[in-house]
């Protein structure tokens, strides 16, 4: 390809479809240095040469072999423009190894196999012919001059500085001016460095860190005008700072308060050291999404970038300029991580630093289309919504207005489906909206297929996400093995408003008048075989998922002033909504693993810097609820009077690792247990702090907490209504009734506290696993919006390193085996249970640490759940545990495809070297691995 190709007889393509070459501009560089106009037709012909060199005594290619050609040609094609989408340079090398990449992902091994053999062979021959190239010259300021290695050499030797011995600049330089041509531009050099300092990644996880200096380095050329050693950084932030407020006023990007501050003492504030605290994806993703810009060209640092949210955090405060740096200690220092929202639009001239929207939509035009009006404005500003439908009537119901009859609630999802992709929040990702409705709705069954790739598209919901609301009833009728009655809305009007005994009560009567003809539509089927098919599309399509209502109505805090109608995009918030209140939560996440501190020789959480966080992180929550803009009313109006914001955690996986605990035990179940008791001792302490500074919500009077009644004790408000079945673990290590007494003196600023969110983008900012989540796998490569990025578990390479068995021929088993240590025998038993990925862990384990947290957590908590094998069995025993052990809400149902794992053995370690064992799980609208449109 480009320079030589396996031999093969003309007329390959005869009768073979060419590939599309509406492309951007790219060059390719050959081995020899020259730059070359990138040719598709290429791919196809080295692909095809490929294939016949298998087909001993073959000349042309079959039907089968001319599609599949034409497959992998545009697969390549596509990983190619999806790392360089505005055009740009790519080694020959590069686009071989996407080649072979695509010829393992589809399956054909034998193919790959010549392929690579043919690669080695033909390296090995020019090994032995080398002879010394032309020197190379770059372009500056349209000026030639020569590459200068040694320059480029100090400038890799300063981003791999205090990073050990393992990492090479040498290496790191050679690959790069590899990819270099003659006349090629000083930032394309940069960007040189940064590819192949990142190809590295698999091999060593601190080249990571190695990529994340290089691209701060264009980064910080690209802001401030010109290339700054990092040294000079410290005066070179406090400098710049007042002209970036000065030009984000100017331009009309920031508030302009903010030119009120104290610039001077804040730009000295800043820490220019923690630049380096990031790994690529993190800085990357920053760059890409977070970092305000002008016409494209940014204008944030990352140490800026955190002042900013900081200030926008501080507007409010008296002695703002403390506060604002206060915030930004946690923010920079990675202790705790606002949500995206926030991150976004902090400090900015639209501060709609909300993360989540719960609304009921009313059974009527007017309260259909409000809704989805209200969808929209407030997804414009980076809001996820969760949907109460149950209200809408069902399929059939009499329409007294025009005495017709209602299509039902399925065509008005599909309008707020097609809304959701239509707001694209600003153009920085997708709208995203989860559609709820309770089990008994007559329109349930044609829910189940709302995310089904075949059927009446007109009656599919392809973008947005479906959720159950069930009631326990249902779940007593499926152990009973009895008949669940269907039921329009508009006939039981007020079983959308019930729950627990009242619940069971009424729909109870609502059965014996349906027996007696008085209620005239209705449907009965046995609850054990709609539970069967809602297991089945959950499977199938990820969706819907299966949240409980009681558990969440029983266990609210808010029962005095209404009813808990749904969840939120990622089934994390559990609060009151109604046709006035459009229920509002503020979300971030603390780091559990940056709260770990050695004690006598072992690992344990520290109680005085967790207290610490915390404390500051529960007032930026708070701050959110007065600075926000809202786009609705009734959403200023229910967050101003409730106050609820969702405090949750990130790093779960690292902690574990760090303490030397396999997800799959006891000790990880209590490590959640006691990790959560601590996060919510100090979160309810906290808020209940604020109320003494700051006077309680204006509807604590009547609540649980006026009550005394803490989100552990109601556990008991669940075990009563169920008759004892809630299988949970009641301890405590706290002083729980001296924060009681404390709150019934004082009150809470806040009526909700703590919910664990999915925390995908703030997690990859941090460098952390995210929130609760067990290891995805050791090593893969994970793809988004930023590109493609290689990803390995740093705590296993040490461990490796630790038992001398990091070496090439682990990373080579590490690819083979999906990233998986099971099938490698050299690795111990403990060190495979240790690392054990998410297909791994039988999910019971999840759902037990899941349960532990949830008798701590006042609203609900995230929870994928991951199944190698699923059967029918074990989704049922699975999930009914989850109901048995209190969880008031699950979220994606993940399961493995039959797949094939890339098992690249390129040249030089290539970047798309390792892949994820599955594609992308079935996920919800928003690119990136879970739900981000909360964090």
């Amino acid at each position: 390809m480009y320079d030589t190709v396996i031999p093969t007889p003309s007329g390959v393509f005869s009768n073979a479809k060419q590939p599309s070459s509406n492309l951007p501009v790219l060059q390719v560089i050959r081995r020899n240095g020259e730059a070359v106009p990138f040719n598709p037709g290429k791919i196809s012909i080295a692909i095809s040469k490929a294939f016949l060199a298998v087909e001993h005594g073959h000349t042309t290619l079959s039907s089968r072999m001319r599609e599949q050609v034409t497959v992998l040609t545009q697969t390549v094609i596509t990983a190619l423009m999806r790392r360089l989408p505005s055009g740009g340079s790519v080694h020959i090398e590069d686009i071989q190894d996407q080649v072979e990449l695509a010829l393992m992902r589809s399956g054909e091994h034998d193919v790959a196999k010549a392929y690579v053999l043919y690669r080695e062979k033909h390296a090995a021959e020019r090994a032995s012919r080398t002879h010394d190239a032309a020197p190379l010259h770059i372009t500056v300021n349209g000026n030639r001059q020569p590459l200068d290695v040694v320059k480029l050499t100090e400038m890799v030797m300063e981003a791999c500085r205090d990073l050990g011995a393992d990492v090479s600049p040498k290496l790191v330089v050679e690959q790069a001016v590899r990819d270099c041509y003659d006349g090629i531009s000083f930032n394309e050099v940069r960007r040189a460095l940064i590819l192949s300092a990142r190809s590295l990644i698999e091999r060593e996880p601190a080249y990571n860190y190695v990529t994340a200096r290089l691209l701060l380095d264009l980064i910080r050329s690209e802001v401030l005008g010109e290339s700054v050693d990092h040294g000079a950084m410290q005066s070179g932030y406090a400098e710049y700072f007042p002209r970036y407020i000065k030009l984000g006023v100017e331009t009309g990007l920031l508030d302009k308060r903010l030119a009120q501050f104290d610039l001077t003492r804040l730009g000295q504030a800043l820490v220019a050291d923690r630049d380096f605290k990031f790994g690529y994806l993190g800085l990357q993703t920053l760059y890409d999404r977070y970092f305000l810009h002008i016409e494209e060209r940014r204008i944030e640092l990352p140490q800026i970038f955190f002042m900013r949210v900081a200030m926008g955090l501080a507007i409010n405060e008296i002695e703002r300029e403390a506060r604002a740096i206060e915030f930004y200690q946690v923010l920079s220092g990675f202790d705790f991580m606002s949500s995206t929202p926030t991150l976004f639009n902090s400090g900015t001239v639209h501060a709609q630093l909300s993360s989540c929207y719960l609304s009921t939509v009313d059974d009527d035009l007017d309260g259909i289309y409000q809704a989805i009006k209200e969808n929209a404005l407030l997804q414009k500003y980076a809001g996820g919504i969760g949907n109460d439908w149950t209200p809408v009537r069902a399929l059939g119901s009499r329409i007294k207005g025009t005495n017709g009859k209602s299509q039902g609630v399925i065509p008005f999802l599909k309008v707020a489906n097609d809304t959701a992709v239509a707001v694209n929040q600003g153009g920085k990702r997708k709208g995203a909206v989860c559609g709820y409705l309770e089990t008994w709705h007559l329109d349930i069954e044609e829910f189940l297929d709302l995310r089904k790739n075949t059927g009446d598209d007109r009656r599919r919901t392809h973008d947005m996400n479906t959720a159950h609301w069930i009631p326990d009833l249902f779940i007593q009728r499926i152990s009973d093995n009895a008949e669940w009655t269907l039921f329009s809305p508009s006939d039981v009007p007020d079983l959308h408003d019930k729950y627990g005994h009242a619940f069971a009560a009424a729909y109870h009567e609502y059965e014996r008048r349906a027996d007696l003809g008085e209620i005239k539509l209705f449907k009965r089927v046995p609850a054990l075989q709609l539970w069967r098919k809602m297991l089945s599309m959950l499977f199938e399509t990820g969706h819907p998922w299966i949240t409980f209502k009681d558990a969440c109505n029983l266990r609210s805090t808010q029962q005095h002033v209404g009813v808990v109608h749904s969840s939120n995009l990622c089934t994390e918030i559990t609060l009151n909504t109604s046709a006035t209140e459009i229920a509002v939560c503020n979300l971030g996440s603390v780091n559990l693993l940056a709260h770990l501190k050695e004690e006598n020789g072992t690992l344990a959480l520290d109680q005085a810097k967790l207290k610490a966080t915390i404390t500051t992180a529960m007032r930026m929550l708070d701050n959110v609820i007065d600075i926000n803009f809202y786009a609705v009313g009734s959403a200023r109006n229910s967050n101003l009077r409730h106050r609820p914001v969702g405090l949750g955690i990130m790093g779960f996986q690292d902690c574990l690792h760090a303490l030397a605990i396999p997800y799959a035990s006891m000790d990880a179940v209590e490590f959640a247990d006691h990790s959560m008791e601590a996060v919510c001792y100090h979160a309810y302490s906290a808020s209940s702090r604020l109320a003494e500074e700051r006077g309680p919500y204006s509807s604590f009077k009547g609540s649980l907490w006026d009550q005394g009644i803490l989100p552990l004790d109601t556990l008991n408000l669940l075990s009563e209504a169920r008759g004892g079945q809630v299988e949970v673990d009641r301890s405590s290590t706290l002083d729980w009734e001296s924060l009681r007494a404390r709150i019934q003196q004082h009150g809470m600023r806040n009526s909700n506290c703590v919910a664990i969110a999915p925390t995908a983008t703030i997690a990859n900012i941090v460098g952390v696993s995210a929130s609760i989540e067990p290891d995805y796998q050791n090593l893969y490569v994970k793809s988004n919006l930023s590109g493609e990025f290689t990803v390995v578990s740093e705590a296993l390479v040490n461990a490796l390193k630790a038992l001398d068995l990091w070496d090439e021929v682990m990373v080579a088993d590490l690819k083979y085996y999906d990233g998986s240590l099971a099938k490698i025998d050299r690795i111990p038993a403990e060190l495979k249970a240790l690392f054990a990925t998410a297909f791994e862990i039988d999910p019971a384990w999840l759902v037990e640490a899941a349960a532990r947290r949830q008798k701590w957590i006042d609203q609900a908590q995230s929870l994928n759940l991951y199944f190698a094998i699923p059967s029918g069995k074990k989704l049922h025993d699975t999930y009914l545990l989850a109901w048995r052990c209190g969880l008031k809400t699950t979220y994606y149902l993940r399961s493995l495809g039959a797949t094939s794992a890339e098992k690249s053995t390129g040249a030089g370690g290539g970047l798309n070297a390792v892949a994820s064992v599955i594609p992308a799980p079935k996920q919800c609208s928003i690119e990136d691995t879970t739900c981000e449109a909360c964090q």
